[in-house]
């Protein structure tokens, strides 16, 4: 996997990409304590509204923006979303109402949402050996399950010498140095967009063929049960660890440990696998793990299991999610023409996001409503719902993007 490297280019980026996502996990720590600072015990309605402002950002300002720089070069693009967003995180310590933190926060995450799908779309053009991109994604993958697992720790050796307040700051040295990675990145010539139809019609344009692709639709379908997966680890896990297993805050750690364990396997496995199998299999295979991992969550929490089968089940849902999200860029990819590129995957990007909307205020709001079992089997029905769609949309007889990349024996 980690020959892809030896590229330069790639190497910067994948650098970037990964001083990015720790400055980011140190936000999120660090957001979480000025909430609290701010709010108190109602510190948790701050964070969601946040956190559903985030979403809605990632929705409809990454289309818009994508339209409104297409023409200009990648580098400056990344470079000024970068700045954008360092700027945002050393006014974040200043805050000293709930409001301004929403504000800035719809501020970074824009300059986040035209970030990612640009940094997303360059990756193919860098690479364009079908066996290095595919390599370069499961680094990806894996770049992110390790931020989830080292920034925490990071920012709890940084906080007993730091104030949170500081923490903000290494936020910013985080997107500088991935601004100045960016700069110092040789990067190939793309063809210079062409503006074609109006604004609105560009901003639709990576809808439009998600909507005529089958393997683009089948994709969407997924999108959401891996929303359903993730919504139930990430809002609930701390309900589950400290509140029906007296559990403590290691407890906490040690189950999200567990799904970016299963996660980072399948990261590191799906190179090769891929070599054999078709994304299509793999895909498919990962929407019905995190349906047996969903419906295995009610079952424990319907019958009050052990706290090993939580562990296990997480390890199930961290590895059904990494099976779908590792080869959809191959499909975006091979879906996608030199025009159509970016504004392809920043429909992904957006639309991805979009299924937060409804499986985050399922996983929280109806666990709190009508308790934790009801939430789990509420977001079970939504994955086979969401892959018997995915079955549909994207039948077996469809060959784009459903061949492997090379097959062997």
């Amino acid at each position: 996997m980690i020959e892809v490297l030896a590229v330069r280019a790639y190497r910067k980026l994948f650098s970037a990409q990964i001083v990015a996502l720790l400055g980011t996990g140190l936000l999120t720590v660090a957001l979480g304590l000025l909430a609290f600072d701010l709010a108190g015990a109602q510190a948790g309605a701050v964070l969601g509204t946040a956190l559903t402002i985030k979403m809605l950002a990632y929705v409809f300002v990454a289309p818009v923006m994508v339209a409104l720089v297409e023409k200009l070069p990648k580098k400056p693009v990344l470079v000024a979303a970068d700045l954008i967003r360092g700027g945002i995180a050393l006014m974040l310590p200043a805050v000293d109402q709930a409001w301004q933190i929403y504000v800035l926060v719809f501020v970074l995450q824009s300059a986040s949402a035209t970030f990612t799908p640009a940094f997303q779309s360059l990756i193919p053009v860098v690479l364009s050996d079908e066996r290095q991109y595919t390599r370069a994604l499961s680094l990806s993958r894996l770049a992110y399950d390790l931020e989830s697992l080292v920034s925490p720790a990071l920012a709890a050796g940084l906080l007993s010498v730091l104030s949170f307040h500081e923490l903000f700051l290494g936020t910013v040295a985080g997107f500088m140095f991935s601004a100045a990675l960016v700069v110092t990145t040789r990067l190939p010539a793309t063809p210079a967009a062409r503006q074609e139809g109006s604004l609105w019609r560009r901003t639709t344009l990576g809808a439009r063929i998600f909507a005529k692709t089958p393997e683009l639709r089948g994709l969407l379908a997924f999108n959401l049960a891996v929303a359903a997966a993730t919504a139930l680890v990430l809002v609930n896990t701390v309900v589950y660890a400290r509140d029906l297993f007296a559990g403590s805050n290691a407890d906490v750690a040690i189950a999200l440990a567990c799904y970016g364990a299963g996660s980072m396997a399948v990261a590191l496995s799906a190179p090769r696998a891929l070599d054999r199998i078709a994304d299509r299999s793999l895909m498919m295979s990962g929407a019905a793990l995190i349906g047996i991992g969903l419906a295995g969550t009610f079952v424990l929490l319907a019958t009050a299991g052990p706290w090993l089968m939580l562990l296990g089940l997480w390890v199930a849902l961290g590895a059904g999610t990494s099976m779908i999200s590792t080869p959809s860029a191959r499909l975006l990819r091979r879906s996608a023409s030199e025009s159509t590129r970016t504004y392809i995957f920043t429909a992904q990007f957006s639309l991805s996001h979009a299924c937060f909307i409804i499986t985050y205020p399922v996983a929280g709001w109806i666990g709190a409503s009508a308790g934790q079992p009801a939430a789990a089997a509420v977001l079970a029905v939504v994955s086979m719902i969401s892959t018997a769609a995915a079955l549909k949309f994207w039948p077996a007889a469809s060959r784009t993007g459903s061949e492997p990349a090379i097959r062997k024996g």
